[in-house]
């Protein structure tokens, strides 16, 4: 027997008991005649005492970092006890030790503060998952996979595994392609998510289906993407889309409350797509702070509805907000003192290329009633006063406005009230708030192809009022600039994100069940009937088979892991994750295949 106990398991009261530990050197710390040693493994670390007799069998065989080791010994208390560790009141008096195996200097130390960066530990992965920090990711991992099974079991869902060999059907992100031996010159592709098998299977009569499963996507990464990456995979057949939302809320609370121990009494809040973009920038807001969006170029530079002592604020002769498309503000709170240096170091953080502006204004509510702005020279006092207050400023606050093109200022002005939250502590990583973002439009314009695309995916049901217009309508544009007037620019899907704490972690619709519905939406999408047919005639006639209304959700797994474990690279949650250019340097691939693959494969490669 290796060992009788772990390294984390041993307290004070099994002093004076005889027992085997195995393990991993920490540190060895030499004192005269005796020898501490810091033994570690997956459970946690304990203390050895090499006394004299052993210490001069050190002295002519030492012990070095990461040296495997078996100890026996007796448990008593240590005299220096250690509070910050389980194992902190007790040592081991080695009675007896054998080197399982040597090291080699690690490349870098094995602790949480350790000197390795990241290029360095990616390389040693296997000897970076020893490290405690990341130990304790994985850990987290595990129990949030735990808690999802356990909560989809007991609801009876059916975990059912798909195939990761599949048919390329390219309509998102680029699809991860596998030449077949046997089937010279085809391809299998990698799926980017089970879609269409979980919707067959609910065809199938399997009503509750649930897969923690591996998507690929071959896409431009950061900090939260990975070539392959890990999904809850859920689907419900007979539901509308109030079941889901219920179902699924019910899940992310007990992962709440089995990982975090956090009660998630609160309703989980709900808004649409609408409301997210205009109030917050975008469609994941972070809902633990206000700081909402003011438009106040629909507010008084165009409309006239704000008045200064009876007065329009329009036609001020400030070209940058009265050639704007847009201008949008925040109001910061307290933050009226702010210095010139700091309101010039965020004009310039506006102005990194990333977010991309030409510049920002800002108006000082002081605490003496008065009014400061970068645009004094434009607007008369008053007139600041009517600005700050549209935008819904309070004494003490700092109001800071962009203008320019709408999608640009409003990406803008959300990366800057995110930036502010951060600033001002309202972005606390142990406070968790959930939104349901829902009534996404169905389609986006891509003006390049003069075609609508799915803003979901090609599954994802209209809202039930919104399916005649989609039925009765052509999805052709005549005139390109005209997009906006065209009826399917205003249809609703039945679509649901859910968001937590500003990121997406799941999302998911009512899907389309109905061949006639099926065909229309791939037709709308510029699909011709034969093509339709190539890439989802298996689908197609399924529906024809009895397909029972479905849908379903998916949740973004790593995202979630990171999010409770207060990161924001998913890459810390993952036990070997590949760099930002996609490749593994532990293994160091992807990389070359020998001739005689691509002989058997019957392919040639032409680098150009």
């Amino acid at each position: 027997m290796y060992r009788t106990h772990t390294c984390g398991e041993l307290r004070v009261t099994q002093v004076n008991e005889m027992v085997t530990l195995a393990g991993w050197v920490q540190t060895v710390r030499k004192f005269g005649a005796i020898t501490f040693v810091d033994l570690r493994d997956r459970y946690g670390i304990t203390q050895l005492l090499f006394g004299e007799e052993l210490n001069t069998v050190l002295d002519s065989n030492p012990l070095g970092r990461e040296f495997v080791l078996q100890v026996q010994g007796k448990v008593q208390e240590r005299s220096n006890k250690n509070t910050h560790i389980p194992t902190g009141e007790i040592e081991l008096n080695v009675v007896s030790f054998a080197i399982l195996n040597k090291s080699a200097v690690p490349p870098f130390t094995i602790q949480d503060d350790t000197d390795g960066g990241d290029d360095l530990r990616m390389k040693y992965r296997f000897l970076d998952l020893r490290r405690n920090a990341v130990k304790k990711n994985l850990e987290l991992r595990y129990a949030v996979n735990r808690s999802a099974r356990n909560y989809l079991h007991e609801n009876g869902f059916m975990d059912i595994e798909t195939p990761f060999l599949i048919k390329s059907t390219p309509e998102g992100a680029r699809d991860f392609v596998v030449p077949s031996r046997m089937n010279a010159g085809q391809f299998y592709a990698l799926p980017q998510s089970p879609q269409t098998f979980k919707q067959l299977l609910m065809v199938s009569g399997y009503d509750r289906y649930y897969q923690i499963v591996k998507c690929f996507r071959d896409e431009d990464l950061r900090a939260d993407r990975q070539p392959e990456f890990t999904q809850i995979d859920c689907e419900m057949a007979f539901v509308e889309q109030e079941d889901i939302l219920n179902m699924f809320e019910g899940l992310v609370k007990q992962i709440f409350k089995d990982v975090k121990n956090i009660n998630y009494a609160d309703q989980v809040e709900r808004m649409t797509w609408e409301d997210a973009m205009w109030q917050f920038g975008n469609d994941k807001p972070d809902i633990r702070f206000g700081m909402q969006l003011a438009n106040l170029k629909s507010a008084f530079l165009k409309g006239g509805k704000i008045q200064a002592n009876g007065e329009l604020i329009n036609g001020a002769g400030f070209g940058v907000f009265d050639n704007a498309e847009t201008v949008l503000a925040i109001a910061a709170p307290g933050c009226a003192e702010y210095t010139r240096k700091q309101t010039d170091e965020l004009t310039e953080w506006v102005k990194r290329p990333q977010i991309g502006m030409q510049g920002l204004v800002y108006i000082k509510c002081n605490a003496d009633g008065t009014y400061k702005s970068s645009v004094d020279k434009f607007y008369a006092e008053e007139k600041l006063k009517a600005i700050a207050d549209a935008a819904g400023a309070k004494v003490g606050d700092l109001v800071l406005i962009l203008a320019g093109r709408e999608e640009r200022t409003r990406k803008a002005i959300s990366d800057l009230r995110l930036e502010m939250g951060k600033r001002l502590g309202m972005r606390k990583e142990d406070v968790f708030k959930l939104l349901w973002v829902m009534d996404f439009p169905l389609f986006e314009y891509a003006e390049e192809d003069n075609r609508w695309v799915a803003r979901h995916h090609p599954f994802t049901s209209p809202k039930p009022d919104h399916i005649d217009i989609m039925i009765n309508n052509n999805p052709l544009i005549e005139n390109a600039d005209k997009y906006l007037e065209h009826p399917y620019s205003n249809i609703k899907a039945n679509a649901y994100d859910m968001v937590l704490n500003g990121n997406e972690i799941g999302g998911g619709s009512i899907r389309i069940y109905q061949r006639p519905l099926q065909e229309k939406m791939f037709a709308a999408l510029g699909m011709t009937e034969e093509e339709a047919l190539h890439k989802f005639g298996f689908l197609l006639g399924a529906f024809e088979y009895g397909a029972p209304p479905h849908g379903g959700i998916a949740f973004g797994f790593d995202r979630l892991c990171s999010i409770l474990g207060g990161s924001e690279s998913i890459r810390d949650f993952i036990a070997f994750p590949k760099n930002n250019s996609g490749r593994d340097v532990m293994l160091d691939a992807p990389s070359a295949i020998d001739e005689k693959q691509f002989d058997e494969l019957q392919i040639k490669l032409n680098l150009k």
